[in-house]
């Protein structure tokens, strides 16, 4: 821009100088030629500046659109992963109306679990720890406090809801009761 801008003062001086120059003057015809050049090397400044900035627009247009587009496939992949896991809910509560055998639906209800929670921990989903725990407002949500003695103060005496990170990123406080 600063080019651009020496140019379009180069310009005005010439012209200042054709206007003080009286009419007929053979320095006016000799400057005539130099000001067109500058005129054209304007003109094509502009133009290559108009198409830069039309480019950029395009660019910027396909590049949120591509976003979009990876938004919407990220959570379409993560559905696709949860089917399988609800086609072993299905069978499960099929079995549990065609059986008596308790066990059995007990341990497949545990082995579907078990598999949530490895589905979990592929997309990088883990419980928050609290059982022991010192109580930290990062991760807890204290829903009450309890009486519990000196080595409990501050402490996590119980749980009463899970939390969960999304990798480093809090998406789920857990609900605990801390030790007074």
């Amino acid at each position: 821009m600063a080019k651009k801008e020496q140019i379009k003062e180069q310009v005005e001086e010439q012209l200042e100088q054709q206007v003080e120059q009286p009419a007929g003057n053979e320095q006016q015809e000799s400057q005539a030629p130099g000001t067109e050049e500058l005129e054209a090397r304007i003109a094509e400044l502009e133009d290559k500046n108009l198409r830069m900035m039309a480019e950029f627009d395009n660019y910027r247009r396909r590049t949120n659109k591509e976003k979009l587009d990876l938004l919407e496939t990220a959570g379409e992949r993560i559905f696709k992963e949860m089917l399988p896991l609800v086609d072993d809910f299905e069978r499960a509560t099929e079995a549990m109306e065609k059986t008596d055998d308790i066990k059995a639906v007990r341990d497949g209800i545990k082995l579907i679990q078990q598999k949530f929670i490895s589905f979990l921990d592929k997309q990088d989903v883990h419980a928050i720890k609290t059982e022991g725990a010192d109580f930290n407002t990062d991760e807890h949500e204290a829903i009450t406090t309890f009486a519990a003695g000196d080595e409990q103060k501050g402490k996590v005496i119980d749980c009463t809801q899970k939390g969960y990170k999304l990798g480093d990123k809090v998406i789920r406080f857990a609900k605990v009761v801390v030790g007074e």
